[in-house]
């Protein structure tokens, strides 16, 4: 089904504005003007992720009145994120015991494949979901791209200290181990981060007043719930795969 003739030129002028606005993101992140980015305000809105995640969608809905854009216009929040991910990947590289070139090579990995990369992919596979199969019939308004590739940072900051802070903090207390016990308190942590994943993946795109059925995202909660209980069940300990797996990517 086809949009009408002015909605369709609405789509196509939003469209353009936003690549126009991902493009100025872009360069700003390349220049690395560190003088120009509010590193304050971005490190508070993770302490929210932690706490309370709507507030920072409150924040994009006032962007929005504000500057016209849901997106962030400043990559301060992506910058400081990266710099989190580098100084956390230390904790994983004293488990998997890597040498300093090894180290360098885990951490292109994580920022560059496992942020940045599935990032683009979840956030793409959003934005297609939302902008064409989710949208209001009679509204002119899309999904700006660079928002959800914001939703889906905002999501991945929980997860990040969850996975990569507390998981290998108690790796060697309960989650290293074969016993059934060690299997659940292990996935348990995954199964905590993912779903505030899942949940404030959630909560960023209600926050748009032009999308519905947003609430089917958490359906993904119960999938979740069946593939830990099938994991205990299985005594299939995730963390112990998950570092066998990086063992193999970075070969030492």
């Amino acid at each position: 089904m086809s949009l009408p003739t002015h909605l369709a030129d609405g789509n196509w002028i939003c469209q353009k504005e936003s690549i126009s606005r991902q493009y100025k993101f872009l360069r700003r992140i390349i220049k690395l003007k560190f003088n120009q980015m509010d590193f304050q305000f971005a490190a508070w809105q993770m302490i929210y992720l932690l706490t309370t995640p709507s507030r920072v969608y409150k924040n994009s809905q006032i962007r929005k009145h504000t500057k016209n854009q849901w997106a962030r216009d400043d990559p301060a929040f992506m910058v400081l994120l990266s710099a989190f991910l580098a100084v956390s990947s230390i904790l994983f590289a004293v488990i998997l015991k890597l040498s300093v070139p090894g180290f360098f090579k885990f951490l292109l990995w994580v920022i560059f494949i496992d942020f940045i990369g599935v990032g683009l992919l979840i956030a793409g596979i959003c934005w297609y979901a939302c902008s064409y199969l989710t949208r209001r019939i009679n509204s002119d308004q899309t999904v700006e791209f660079g928002y959800s590739f914001d939703v889906h940072c905002n999501a991945f900051f929980p997860i990040l200290v969850i996975l990569h802070v507390v998981q290998p903090l108690c790796w060697h207390i309960f989650i290293d181990g074969d016993s059934r016990l060690a299997t659940f308190l292990g996935n348990s942590l995954w199964l905590i981060g993912i779903t505030s994943y899942i949940y404030i993946t959630f909560l960023g795109y209600t926050a748009l007043p032009y999308l519905k059925g947003s609430e089917k995202i958490m359906y993904l909660v119960a999938v979740l719930a069946f593939a830990f209980v099938f994991s205990v069940v299985l005594n299939a300990n995730w963390g112990r795969h998950l570092i066998n797996f990086y063992r193999y990517r970075i070969g030492e």
